[in-house]
């Protein structure tokens, strides 16, 4: 064979590989060379895809319950069932709390240890409790931008965001702690649960509690042991 021909073949075999390999790859990505099983319910997602859903920090990983629409109001959070309702038990809150410039700030979440929740149960709990406690003071600074709430919410965020969590056996006790709390005008939420997961639907779980100067927060929360 002479080199011409040799040429001819090697420069055909190579545009043949190339155009094979180029092919091979189309169909692969569009998923003809996929089993129709797969092809079908590759179809079947894009055509109806699936919410994206949160998973508890638990060893069967359940579904989360999931936290309060902070693009909602407190009326409508309560009307899908995201959040406590109010008890007339509970006072309402001053609008102004007493805040001492010089004293630190706190957080916190106590936990209800009655129901038997996992760890991760807890602290997806204890999470939504922290940012409804933190919604309700970022609502009341935005109707006062220099009131002491605002100086409280911006003391908190720039020290640290102390957190502390103990814990409760009854849900009175907690209710309680919720009324004292907002009758010396600070900020108190309590998380109800949806029961999807591991508790029954509407059980009260965890009840956030400031952020508050210090002294206030531990005239209320003092006495319960750290979780």
């Amino acid at each position: 064979m002479s080199d011409r021909q040799t040429t001819t073949v090697l420069i055909s075999s190579t545009l043949v590989a190339f155009l094979s390999g180029f092919m091979f790859g189309v169909y692969s990505i569009r998923g003809y060379l996929i089993s129709p099983m797969l092809v079908q319910e590759r179809r079947a997602n894009l055509e109806d895809p699936v919410e994206s859903e949160e998973s508890d920090i638990d060893e069967d990983d359940t579904i989360l319950d999931h936290a309060p629409n902070w693009t909602n109001g407190e009326e409508a959070d309560r009307r899908q069932g995201l959040r406590a309702p109010a008890r007339a038990a509970a006072p309402a809150a001053p609008a102004e709390p007493v805040v001492d410039a010089t004293e630190e700030c706190k957080l916190v979440l106590v936990v209800r240890t009655d129901l038997g929740m996992t760890k991760g149960k807890i602290a997806a709990q204890c999470g939504h409790a922290t940012l409804a406690c933190y919604k309700t003071l970022l609502k009341a600074s935005a109707k006062a931008p220099n009131g002491p709430q605002a100086r409280l919410l911006k003391k908190w965020e720039k020290y640290g965001q102390a957190k502390i969590a103990v814990q409760t056996k009854s849900q009175d006790e907690m209710m309680e702690l919720m009324g004292k709390a907002r009758s010396l005008g600070v900020t108190a939420e309590v998380i109800q649960d949806a029961g999807r997961t591991q508790i029954e639907a509407g059980s009260l779980t965890v009840l956030g509690v400031g952020p508050a100067p210090k002294s206030l927060v531990d005239g209320i929360t003092g006495h319960l042991k750290l979780l």
